[in-house]
């Protein structure tokens, strides 16, 4: 039975910040190859759809090596730890928080089944790529160095573009039934989960429906680093999808829940008790004589409550410390791609993105602290994008081929007026003295991006870039007004467990970034690759932060800080390899694989270090496969982190190295994995985990730096129905 698929995403707002001349037939210009993340996570070359709007220095994870990263890791954001570049900030089960050389959170734009998502909680414990399951996800797509202005606005450090898998389509007249069943399970934490997706469809029309659920307890840290305490959490995901093919595209209508009743945090002083959110999103693509079209619309609607688990002490909505969140948001983006020539392609484009967030906490009964008033934290906030561009692609000769960009994004922000607790806590002055200033503000800011791309022969591909990319402050940054200890420390997504106070000063962000890519490979792309990204990013205005006061009368472990602009820069380089070693009928074929990253940040104003910089690392694996059987081993070696930033009080954490083993096995419409992760129990800091916040104190602890995983035994069944 063949079956027909037609170009283009069967979600919402993924189809037009990845849209490219692809349906454009022989007109696009010719195209340099990209980087395919295998099962394994290293790099494969393969021939792009993107022309020049795809860098060389991007990558996509997309089919089967996909399902088979998701065994080992519910988190979405933790499957893009096979990018060279690209890791995780530590933060819930399903919760982390994406790093792209140094820059993270809000400075990468993310789009989510082509929604734009904000992280409506003081803590960002629902980042956007927490509502995506991975057993749902067709491809991710990761710009880690030059964006071009078409795939991302109001951010400086890339883009992560998640698209759901593509609607299949009856290829005669019968009706056709697909789908797929999965399960999972680890053994650090038992964590289990599974997932179904089960399509109906003829020529026209495709019925799809997605659900997943995961769940685990506490996991363990490797060595005798016992238990990580707050690290259990539940999720649940479901997502239906209606698709109509048309002579001349598609029209896709989507619609979702997520709920996630708890997921714990253990460098944070807040757990997340429950998230729920809906959405709706609907897409048009088309493609005509003179190029291509793309629009779309969104609708999410959010409600989150944060409080303590029993590891923190239990609680429920009326003792404790609630705390609400309730925000939208909706969005549009509409997209032409115009082959002007068969050497031109000129992309035009337009979109809006509107957030509003509301975030309380009710007084509770019988404090003297908290209440007797409602603390108002962001009171109507609302932050307003719209976003026009224009990009120009030229392939000026079959070497030579260049793309300019350039758009305007406004943002305009503002606020309600705030409410502390009581009138006699230093939060009643605050909340005065924020309530008798304007709190509205319009920021317009410009980007610029220009690629020059050069193939001098079937075995050397090069890309020079230079961008410049601006991003808003989110509404924390400007608006989180409270200055009393508690209530500063309960804003922060850095796992360090200080005190943030809002600026209504804060100016954008503005990144210049140079970056040049060589890559070197086989003239067939399959025997031997290289490819090496340095990059330098100088940061006006960047949103760091400065101490307004000694470290806590209570505690000297922490500090309290208030979001400031200082100029920083950062500087690295990426690079991954693979070559095909051995090769036999009866054996099978092994191959060797690396990758290896390095960033360096510094606040040029104060000569301190940046937050949160992952230090050098690299990964070495080899694989094997024969057949339908595949193999894997790597070793992972993290240097020690000793550049750090003594402002935030952030700890160094050791040097370590993991092993890794995982082998495969597909037979028919069924396929197997199996691994063990940190396979000597290896006791080891994370980097980028922040701080043990459940644990300091507990039982006489000191304050350190959050352990990571021990060894977990984990395996995955896939059945395709």
């Amino acid at each position: 039975m063949k079956s027909v698929r037609l170009h283009g995403s069967v979600s919402l707002l993924t189809l037009v910040l990845a849209a490219s001349p692809t349906l454009a037939q022989q007109s696009k210009p010719e195209i340099l190859p990209e980087v395919v993340v295998t099962a394994d996570g290293q790099g494969k070359m393969s021939t792009p759809s993107t022309g020049l709007a795809s860098p060389l220095s991007a990558f996509t994870i997309s089919g089967q090596p996909l399902q088979r990263l998701s065994p080992s890791n519910s988190d979405t954001a933790g499957l893009l730890t096979t990018i060279p570049g690209v890791d995780v900030a530590t933060g819930g089960g399903v919760s982390g928080l994406p790093v792209i050389h140094g820059l993270a959170s809000d400075r990468v734009n993310v789009l989510t089944y082509g929604m734009a998502i904000t992280a409506f909680c003081a803590n960002h414990m629902n980042p956007p790529l927490s509502h995506a399951d991975a057993s749902a996800i067709g491809s991710v797509e990761v710009l880690s160095g030059i964006t071009p202005v078409s795939k991302g606005g109001d951010s400086i450090a890339g883009s992560i573009i998640v698209e759901r898998k593509r609607a299949v389509f009856a290829n005669d007249d019968r009706i056709e039934v697909h789908g797929s069943v999965s399960g999972f399970y680890r053994s650090n934490g038992h964590g289990l989960g599974g997932s179904l997706d089960a399509s109906i469809a003829n020529r026209d029309w495709n019925l799809e429906y997605t659900g997943a659920w995961s769940r685990s307890d506490n996991t363990k840290a490797g060595g005798n680093g016992g238990t990580i305490r707050s690290s259990e959490y539940e999720s649940l995901n479901h997502m239906l999808t209606l698709s109509r093919r048309l002579d001349n595209g598609l029209v896709t209508l989507s619609g979702g829940i997520q709920n996630i009743p708890r997921q714990g945090y253990p460098n944070a002083w807040m757990d997340m008790l429950y998230n729920r959110a809906a959405f709706v999103n609907a897409a048009y693509e088309g493609t005509f004589d003179w190029g291509r079209l793309d629009a779309k619309a969104y609708w999410r609607e959010t409600n989150h409550y944060m409080n303590f688990l029993d590891d923190k002490g239990g609680s429920t909505p009326k003792t404790g410390m609630p705390m609400y969140t309730h925000g939208h948001d909706a969005g549009w983006s509409v997209k032409a791609t115009i082959d002007l020539s068969k050497q031109d392609i000129v992309r035009l484009g337009n979109e809006m993105h509107h957030a509003d967030l509301d975030d309380w906490w009710p007084a509770v009964p019988g404090s003297m602290m908290m209440g007797p008033n409602t603390y108002r934290n962001i009171n109507d906030g609302r932050r307003d994008r719209i976003g026009t561009y224009a990009e120009w692609e030229r392939a000026w000769t079959k070497e030579w081929s260049t793309l300019i960009g350039g758009r305007i994004d406004v943002v305009d922000m503002n606020t309600g007026d705030v409410q502390s607790y009581n009138g006699m806590d230093t939060d009643a002055t605050a909340a005065t003295a924020f309530n008798a200033r304007n709190h509205h503000r319009t920021d317009v800011n410009f980007d610029l991006t220009a690629l020059v791309r050069w193939k001098p022969n079937d075995q050397t591909d090069a890309e020079f870039g230079y961008a410049r990319k601006t991003r808003s402050p989110n509404l924390y940054e400007r608006y989180a007004w409270g200055t009393g200890g508690m209530s500063s420390q309960m804003t922060g997504w850095f796992g360090d467990g200080n005190g943030y106070i809002g600026n209504l000063n804060l100016k954008p962000e503005v990144a210049h970034t140079i970056s040049t890519t060589l890559s070197l490979h086989d003239p067939a792309s399959k025997a031997w690759s290289f490819k090496v990204t340095p990059y330098v990013s100088y940061v006006e205005n960047y949103i760091d932060a400065d101490r307004v006061a000694p470290p806590m009368m209570w505690d000297p472990n922490f500090v309290q800080l208030k979001f400031a602009n200082h100029d920083a820069l950062l500087w690295g380089f990426d690079a991954n390899a693979s070559a095909a070693i051995w090769s036999s009928p009866a054996w099978g074929a092994i191959s060797l694989t690396g990758r290896l990253a390095y960033t360096r940040g510094e606040n040029l104003d104060t000569n301190d270090g940046l937050y949160r910089i992952m230090p050098l690392n690299a990964t070495i694996g080899l694989d094997h496969r024969l057949g339908d059987w595949t193999n894997g081993f790597d070793v992972k070696l993290v240097a020690a982190k000793t550049d750090v930033s003594k402002t935030r009080l952030e700890q160094t954490t050791p040097g370590y190295a993991l092993l890794n083993w995982k082998t495969g096995y597909r037979w028919g419409q069924v396929s197997f994995d199996f691994g063990v992760d940190n396979i000597l129990d290896k006791k080891y800091a994370l980097p980028l985990g922040g701080l043990n916040i459940v644990d300091y104190g507990w039982n006489g602890q000191p304050l350190r730096p959050l352990l990571g995983t021990g060894r977990s035994f984990w395996a995955g069944l896939k059945v395709q129905l």
